[in-house]
């Protein structure tokens, strides 16, 4: 009797062993499956780094008149959206167009005794004064374009940057070739007229007034919107004060604040995808155009100053994280580019058969939540 109740214990035992057994199992498969994953995850920061800290960027442009006057004609209103020279506002031309002509009355005045030539001297100052002030509004964008270029390196192409000193250029090419025929008018009327104070004053004042004149009328920079801009006919607008506030829609970019651990294989010309809280369930396609390579570690950002990133706070100490600009590789998200909106983006830094796919699984899953949002 004692040795069949010994054998049914032995035998209890090794069933309960058994029973055990699966549990061991599917602990184990737990434990594996948690260090792949890990391992997948520590893998991904550095072959497809991820971010959900993200934000759209581009030109934002004060209007800011160079003349005093009140405002005869307002043609947009908030948030219109407007397409490269087209008139924002019209200052009152009337003071201007009698200053022109008073300065050319002037001018004829200190002239009348040196013939025919004066004429020729009022439409060449003319023109000079058109070409100074186009001059001066392609000097005024470039100054832009490189502030842009400065603060965010890399998000202008050099094909921007090109663009706007050909223009610089030409204009200055345009006043060069005004202030010659000026010259050769002024030559025409002989040595008198060369020396002649009272003329070279009057042929200023004609080109001052006429740029005067030009700048009553505020045009778009570029294709755009208006991000501000409250006011009506009838009100006084004074020199150098802004207006209104333009956002460019030609170009657009993104600029996202990546780990230090997710920078180690990323490079210029990467693939990337992006996802914009404007536009959910979609997925756009970009390029690495820069890569940060210094951060202030408190806050500042003004000129002179390296930019502020967002950095993630929790129980353990973040990596600090860098900007990297992304820019869109076509023109679809064109209307989803609104200056400080969210963005989330992965950035494919190899051709990883298994990364890879993950990767683009997770942006499109994240573009599907973003309706949550």
């Amino acid at each position: 009797m004692e040795d069949s109740a010994g054998e049914s214990a032995e035998s209890d035992t090794q069933d309960l062993k058994k029973r055990a057994d699966p549990a061991k199992r599917l602990t184990r498969i737990v434990l594996v499956a948690v260090a792949i994953l890990f391992g997948c995850h520590m893998a991904a920061d550095r072959y497809t780094p991820y971010t959900t800290l993200g934000r759209i960027d581009g030109f934002i442009v004060p209007v800011v008149p160079q003349v005093s006057g009140y405002l005869t004609e307002v043609n947009v209103r908030l948030h219109d959206a407007v397409t490269e020279h087209q008139v924002i506002v019209q200052i009152d031309p009337l003071p201007y167009e009698l200053a022109v002509e008073s300065a050319q009355a002037s001018l004829e005045l200190a002239g009348q005794q040196m013939g025919a030539q004066v004429a020729g001297i009022e439409a060449a100052a003319g023109r000079l004064g058109v070409s100074q002030a186009r001059y001066d509004i392609t000097k005024r964008n470039l100054a832009r374009v490189e502030r842009i270029a400065r603060e965010h390196p890399g998000a202008l192409s050099e094909a921007d940057l090109d663009q706007a000193r050909a223009s610089v250029s030409q204009s200055e090419s345009s006043v060069i070739s005004s202030q010659a025929n000026l010259r050769a008018a002024q030559e025409q009327l002989g040595v008198e007229g060369d020396d002649n104070p009272n003329i070279r004053a009057a042929v200023a004042a004609v080109a001052q007034a006429q740029f005067n004149l030009t700048n009553t009328t505020l045009h778009a920079p570029s294709d755009g919107v208006m991000g501000d801009i409250r006011l009506g006919v009838g009100h006084y607008a004074m020199a150098g004060q802004p207006l209104a506030t333009f956002i460019s829609s030609v170009d657009g970019w993104v600029q996202v604040d990546m780990k230090e651990n997710n920078l180690g294989r990323m490079k210029v010309g990467d693939r990337a995808e992006i996802v914009l809280d404007a536009a959910p369930g979609k997925v756009f396609q970009g390029e690495v155009v820069s890569i940060g390579f210094g951060i202030e570690t408190s806050p500042g950002g003004s000129l002179g100053e390296l930019q502020t990133t967002e950095q993630a706070k929790g129980w353990l100490q973040d990596p600090k994280r860098f900007p990297v600009i992304l820019r869109f590789s076509d023109q679809e998200p064109s209307g989803y580019r609104r200056a400080g909106g969210q963005a989330s983006a992965v950035v494919y830094t190899g051709s990883n058969w298994i990364l890879n796919p993950i990767a683009w699984l997770r942006i499109r899953l994240h573009a599907l939540v973003s309706y949550a949002r």
